[in-house]
């Protein structure tokens, strides 16, 4: 419009006098649709997560992957970067890798303001511990029934440093029914914000290899964290475009 009202106060201040006929001609020909197409808006587009950014294999890596498939390499791998989290209940005083010990600081820090409490049952477990921890539930409920909860040596998230499982104190001390309390449904909702993974999906023993865990969260960083909640994902195993490991090699 202010095209065409520009065009019209030229052409009254003519000496030649214009008619309405004319007029409207002279608006038609300054309409911008009349002159050139108008180009539809481009629309951004948001870039693909990229995700060969890091190592799944070295087991320094963020995105280390370890599965029934996948042992550690070495299989007694132990971190270097090991921190205790502050400020968080920790039940046996186990540490994180620095970043994973970090995000769980300000993650616990968040809930807690929000009226929501949970505290860390286990964290980082070395090659040892691991040992003895299998040995005793494979001979309390034989190796079969073992394995599906509890990981064989150097093959352990807890290993990595980067798996934290966590507790709210009450009934449902690593046991399903976590999920529907306010500390397991809290967490499920805001982990991703903090680069936490729930690691071992209800129904997805067959990729995974391990029974439902909804205390189990895994550190793989915010970035990734999201963009596997945003895909609808839910395996790291999916995420990284890895074979299923519902058993051992």
């Amino acid at each position: 419009m202010a095209i065409v009202g520009t065009i019209l106060f030229s052409l009254a201040g003519c000496a030649t006098p214009t008619t309405p006929a004319s007029t409207s001609s002279v608006a038609e020909s300054a309409s911008p649709s009349a002159t050139a197409p108008v180009s539809a808006p481009v629309t951004p587009t948001t870039p693909t997560f990229d995700r060969t950014l890091l190592s799944l294999d070295d087991p320094n890596s963020l995105w280390v992957i370890s599965n029934k498939r996948r042992p550690l390499n070495p299989v007694d791998f132990a971190p270097s970067d090991l921190s205790i989290p502050v400020g968080v209940p920790n039940e046996f005083t186990q540490p994180l890798r620095e970043a994973a010990a970090r995000a769980v600081e300000a993650m616990y820090t968040d809930a807690v303001a929000q009226g929501v409490n949970f505290g860390i049952i286990s964290a980082y477990r070395d090659y040892g511990t691991q040992v003895s921890l299998y040995n005793r539930y494979v001979a309390r409920d034989g190796q079969e029934a073992a394995d599906t909860y509890s990981a064989r040596p150097g093959h352990s998230e807890h290993q990595t440093g980067l798996a934290v499982d966590f507790d709210d104190g009450g009934a449902c001390y690593l046991n399903a029914c976590f999920e529907s309390t306010v500390a397991g449904q809290w967490l499920a909702a805001n982990a991703a914000n903090y680069g936490f993974v729930l690691r071992y999906p209800n129904g997805q023993d067959t990729i995974t290899g391990f029974t439902y865990e909804p205390w189990h969260f895994r550190y793989v960083g915010v970035g990734a964290a999201q963009a596997m909640r945003d895909a609808g994902t839910l395996t790291l195993e999916q995420f990284f475009g890895l074979h299923p490991a519902p058993g051992y090699l």
